[in-house]
């Protein structure tokens, strides 16, 4: 999942760090905004993520991995968290943690799925569930860098209920385009009945390849695999496409 981390040392990005949770906030009915509070964090780029580990009082320890949302401020991280219904640490997450309460978490990690502000060229992303969390934190840190750099989002949910971040999108940033696919159930008045993504949802609501658009792809396995080999077909080069997935790994 992550191939470098940056910016910081190797040294201190693996270090486990103890992070306080001072707000939280809830997305949907399965998702929560967890605010923490992370002494000495060394800061992070858009698209990277971190690692969590809980501990329980007789010693069982188990970790996951969950992307940062929120752009880079000090020693505050945001992680969203989508309760998985037979997860092992995704429901504590969600329906236990509360303000006051501290986990453990390392990190920065990842190098690959990263957007930089001095990147010039369009950003195309697609998002499936979940998926569209560390797109958000590129949405953010290009809001927080007054980055006049064009975006456009296709974010593909099962129904209106399901769209994390709802206000935050609705509200909308300047250069954004946000175009949503509802595969289940589609609001009264939509314009595309309810579907999986097709090649013609990229073509109307992404870049044309002659833009030359890095194109950021996050979501369940099937849904990136799929999309990735769509953005291809319609002419984008391959090295332009980069994904990142999310599989059953326990929650």
């Amino acid at each position: 999942m992550a191939r470098t981390a940056v910016p910081g040392r190797l040294g201190d990005r693996l270090r486990w760090r103890v992070a306080e949770v001072t707000d939280r906030r809830r997305e949907s009915a399965s998702a929560v905004t967890l605010v923490l509070d992370v002494p000495d964090w060394p800061g992070h780029l858009a698209g990277q993520h971190v690692d969590v580990r809980l501990t329980a009082e007789d010693g069982y320890s188990t970790q996951r991995s969950y992307s940062i949302a929120s752009a880079a401020d000090g020693r505050r991280l945001e992680l969203t968290v989508q309760r998985l219904p037979d997860g092992e640490v995704s429901p504590y997450l969600v329906d236990e943690l509360v303000p006051g309460d501290r986990l453990e978490l390392r990190g920065p990690v990842g190098g690959w799925f990263v957007w930089r502000q001095a990147q010039p060229e369009p950003v195309l992303l697609v998002a499936g569930g979940s998926g569209l969390v560390p797109l958000m934190c590129m949405v953010r840190a290009r809001t927080a860098a007054g980055s006049r750099v064009p975006f456009r989002l296709l974010y593909s949910v099962r129904a209106p209920e399901d769209t994390l971040y709802r206000a935050e999108l609705r509200k909308g940033a300047p250069g954004l385009d946000t175009t949503y696919l509802y595969t289940r159930q589609a609001p009264e008045g939509a314009r595309r009945p309810p579907g999986r993504i097709t090649p013609d949802d990229l073509a109307r609501g992404g870049w044309p390849p002659d833009f030359d658009p890095t194109c950021y792809v996050c979501g369940p396995t099937g849904f990136v695999e799929k999309t990735a080999a769509y953005l291809v077909l319609l002419g984008h080069a391959p090295e332009r496409v980069r994904t990142e997935r999310f599989g059953d790994s326990g929650g």
